[in-house]
C-alpha cells in the first residue's frame, strides 16, 4: 500500500470517528435538555419558606465579665501563633 493511501484511510477514519462523537454529543445534550424540561414541568421544586433567625439579645450587664474573659483568651491564643 502506498503511503498516501494509508494517510487518506487514516483521515477518513478520523473524520468518521469525530463525526460520530459530534453526533452522539449533540443527541446527548438534546436528551438531557429535554429531560430537564420534562422534570421541571411535572415535578417543580417547592420554594422553601424563608428561615427566620432569632435576633441575638443584647448583652446583659452581668455578661461583661464573660466578654472580658473570652477576649483575653482570644488575645492569648493569637499571641502564641
Amino acid at each position: 500500500m502506498p503511503q498516501t493511501h494509508l494517510i487518506s484511510e487514516g483521515l477518513t477514519l478520523m473524520a468518521y470517528g469525530m463525526g460520530f462523537v459530534f453526533c452522539f454529543l449533540t443527541v446527548l445534550v438534546g436528551a438531557v435538555t429535554a429531560m430537564s424540561k420534562i422534570i421541571n414541568r411535572y415535578f417543580p421544586l417547592a420554594t422553601p419558606a424563608p428561615v427566620r433567625t432569632a435576633a441575638t439579645p443584647a448583652a446583659a450587664p452581668g455578661d461583661t465579665e464573660l466578654v472580658a474573659v473570652i477576649s483575653a483568651a482570644i488575645r492569648q491564643y493569637r499571641s502564641r501563633r
